[in-house]
């Protein structure tokens, strides 16, 4: 065994001798998803540089908490991560579901499944934070930060990305780029992928905030009219909330009294949290689903925002991008041990593959979800109401329904680092 690795780090040294290569891959962004991949590389004999054009302490900083799926849980955990994340978020071991102000409520519980638990709830600081400094222990990963992408030139044997660093015109040399850039992904635009989708008529307003009363660990997502609102546990008294609404409703919740937008609030989480106060600002964004056309390109691969977007209900968005990270860094692993090129198109097709048929799913998973829970037409108000009746009463479709919204469904990841 010792023996075939230093035959595949001599490969390796050889082959970048012979082409000129500074490093094997390029992640450019380094939020979440592409440092996941950077992780999930560690120890592996490829030398990896991660490009972000923000300062660290700035990436870091992002007010923002997520859904984190069990999937998403074991990938962290496969990679050894997770250990330095999971003390410093919430395990919820309950999730809550309800129409508007129907009295019918679903509660899923972790024996519905036969898990300890149902999902965790992180901020971005603190996964991002902890995953710095588990990068800082990856000998063979380094950063280039901050540093902007100016082009990317793809030659037979290697990509030459153009960089801009400091003020100054930096060239580097990979076998393979890879597109963690986010949902406008300059470099999937420039490679000349097509994405299909629509934006929805809606838009969501979040933040974070403090309750009177303890969240018991329990995710609320509650549906109305206007679209779905969900309320993430948080250590200590506190909630992310994010709410739904069409563009013009969610601006004008923004710009609401504070007093005045509490009180909604309270209603809206039908008073189970006691009083509610904001500890973040509130801010909007619009919500669209895309996805891109193909997931590669010959020594290009997008993964995260970059090859796909959904609307936040369900709290898919992130996990999806997780999952490729950890499915691309299983398949560029397996390659390098079998001393393939990473770059080429019969390595990258195995990562579409997997993928992007699965983020397909998720899509129209989420896409129904929010069709067919907002809105008022009595047919569609009929239906949901039915449906949720059934995840109540059949366990067979609240069983599905539970593998689907904690990343159980589809093919395993086994991270082995």
């Amino acid at each position: 065994m010792l023996l075939e690795q230093r035959s595949h780090t001599k490969t390796q040294s050889q082959r970048q001798s012979q082409l000129n290569l500074d490093y094997d891959l390029a992640i450019v962004g380094g939020g979440i998803v592409g440092a996941t991949l950077a992780c999930g590389l560690k120890n592996s004999n490829l030398r990896v540089v991660l490009i972000e054009p923000q300062p660290k302490t700035v990436a870091t900083s992002r007010r923002q908490a997520y859904a984190l799926t069990l999937q998403t849980g074991r990938i962290l955990e496969g990679i050894g991560v997770w250990d330095e994340i999971l003390p410093k978020i919430t395990t919820f071991r309950q999730i809550s579901l309800s129409d508007s102000d129907h009295p019918t409520v679903v509660h899923f519980k972790p024996e519905d499944l036969g898990t300890e638990a149902l999902g965790y709830v992180g901020e971005h600081s603190v996964i991002l934070t902890a995953m710095h400094d588990f990068l800082d222990s990856c000998e063979n990963v380094s950063w280039l930060c901050p540093a902007k992408v100016v082009k990317v030139n793809d030659q037979p044997d290697f990509a030459e990305i153009e960089l801009e660093v400091e003020g100054k015109t930096q060239t580097l040399r990979t076998q393979l780029v890879i597109a963690a850039d986010g949902s406008r992904s300059p470099l999937r635009q420039a490679a000349g992928i097509s994405t299909y989708g629509w934006k929805y008529w809606q838009s969501c307003i979040a933040m974070t905030i403090k309750t009177e009363k303890y969240h018991n660990n329990v995710a609320f997502e509650r549906f109305w009219p206007s679209g779905p609102m969900g309320v993430l546990p948080l250590p200590g008294n506190r909630c992310q909330v994010v709410w739904t609404a069409p563009h013009a409703e969610a601006e004008a919740l923004k710009n609401l009294d504070e007093k005045a937008f509490l009180q909604l609030l309270e209603y809206r989480t039908g008073g189970l949290l006691g009083r509610l106060e904001l500890e973040s600002d509130r801010y909007v964004f619009p919500v669209q689903l895309m996805q891109s056309q193909r997931y590669i390109q010959h020594r290009l691969a997008l993964i995260g925002d970059a090859a796909h977007c959904c609307h936040p209900v369900g709290g898919q968005g992130l996990n999806m991008g997780v999952r490729d990270a950890g499915a691309l860094a299983q398949i560029l692993r397996q390659a390098a041990q079998n001393h393939e090129d990473i770059g080429q198109m019969r390595v990258l097709k195995r990562y579409q593959a997997w993928r992007q048929k699965e983020n397909l799913l998720i899509l129209a998973f989420t896409d129904f979800l929010d069709r067919m829970f907002s809105g008022n037409w009595l047919p569609k108000v009929t239906i949901r109401r039915w449906g949720l009746w059934s995840l109540g009463k059949v366990k067979p479709f609240r069983y599905l329904a539970l593998r689907v919204m904690t990343g159980l469904f589809g093919r395993s990841i086994h991270p082995q680092y």
